[in-house]
């Protein structure tokens, strides 16, 4: 058995209304998956974290080192894409074309064997994920966080127990919004914060301070991800948990920040850091250093997939009776492409989500809906550029 077929789609979903963050706009969603296809006409789907027409580009570059490999021998495609790349992909988005395809042969291999992938990672210790609502964004220039109220009381009666805000507008503004969020979930919701590496040292240890009274959970991306060492200088002056790692690539990237002590918990995303192939690694890295790991996510339902199963794979402390809540990033902004591409959808109970069983991801995609959100073909994308 062969990989005969690697086709890749953009798609597109236009937002009712836009959001923002520390960084920039988000008025539509565009991502790109792909579908990789053996000769017995089986197939697996994957998607990747980054731009969609860039990692299109990436996928058709890398399909020549695939097509034609046994899609049960993931390792050696996976070795065979990083080699062939070695010298001008080590980071960015190449690794995460990479990922998408990587991620489509774990669940085109699932499927040949009739197994879900968290048997194929080893085996799944836990078969439910308490998700973390990821939202409160920012909807208005003049009133950056007239509807978190509103939304926040959304997730908890939803069932969520914990939840992930935007900081990043500046120190007296996070400070004034993170007390204004604790005193609307009260002291039973986790609360994390996210700045997208919004600030300056300085200025990350005095938000840090400041929010400590309101019983964060972590602290993500507070500094631009180059400064391995202000990251840890950051950790020595506050009692919060740092994390971050969604703009690190492969495990030596990891290693990296590891080795520099730079954050709490680590956050690669698995759909750009090297696909379910490296992030077993990674994972193997972060258990050697005694350190968390928590997976970014933000795509489709298929990256969320891929994160349950690695997470119900993630070991548990041995001897331990009773095992912590391992999170889950559940991203809740507007997204026709989550919400609809892909079936059977995901369901949350008592704040907590299923762990799929059956083979491969678990999933199928919903053909009129892919050619529903599906920007154009080739020559007409080419037809727009000129």
């Amino acid at each position: 058995m062969k990989i005969e077929k690697i086709e890749t789609f953009i798609l597109k979903d236009k937002l009712s209304k836009s959001f923002f963050f520390s960084q920039w706009e988000y008025s539509e969603r565009c991502i790109c998956v792909v579908k990789v296809t053996a000769s017995n006409g089986e197939y697996g789907w994957g998607e990747g974290y980054g731009p969609a027409t860039v990692l299109e580009a990436g996928i058709k570059l890398l399909e020549p080192f695939v097509v034609g490999e046994n899609p049960l021998e993931n390792e050696v495609i996976w070795n065979k894409m990083y080699r062939k790349t070695l010298d001008f992909a080590r980071r960015g988005i190449l690794v995460a074309s990479m990922s998408a395809i990587d991620i489509a042969v774990w669940d085109l291999k699932g499927k040949i064997l009739g197994l879900p992938i968290s048997t194929l990672l080893g085996g799944a210790h836990r078969d439910k994920i308490k998700p973390y609502a990821t939202g409160l964004y920012f909807t208005d220039y003049n009133n950056p966080s007239k509807d978190f109220e509103k939304e926040a009381k959304l997730y908890i009666s939803q069932g969520f127990k914990a939840m992930k805000m935007k900081v990043g507008l500046g120190i007296k503004e996070d400070v004034e919004n993170v007390r204004k969020m604790r005193e609307i979930i009260g002291p039973d919701i986790q609360l994390m914060v996210d700045s997208n590496h919004a600030y300056t040292l300085r200025e990350a240890v005095e938000l840090s301070r400041k929010i400590e009274k309101y019983d964060i959970g972590w602290f993500e991306e507070p500094l631009s991800p180059e400064f391995y060492d202000q990251y840890r200088e950051l950790r020595q002056k506050t009692t919060i948990p740092i994390s971050g790692g969604e703009c690190e690539y492969l495990r030596f990237g990891f290693k990296q920040l590891i080795e520099n002590k730079s954050v709490d918990i680590i956050q690669p995303d698995i759909c750009a850091s090297g696909g379910l192939t490296e992030a077993k690694r990674i994972a193997t890295l972060a258990s050697t250093h005694g350190i968390d790991l928590i997976p970014h996510t933000w795509g489709t339902a298929i990256g969320l997939h891929v994160a349950l199963h690695f997470i119900s794979n993630i070991e548990s402390v041995p001897g331990r009776m009773y095992q912590p809540d391992f999170f889950m990033e559940y991203d809740q902004t507007e997204n026709g492409l989550r919400d609809k591409l892909s079936f059977p959808s995901i369901k949350m109970e008592d704040g907590m989500i299923a762990v799929p069983d059956r083979p491969g991801l678990g999933i199928d995609i919903d053909q009129d809906v892919l050619e529903k959100y599906a920007f154009c073909d080739k020559t007409k994308r080419e037809e727009k550029i000129v």
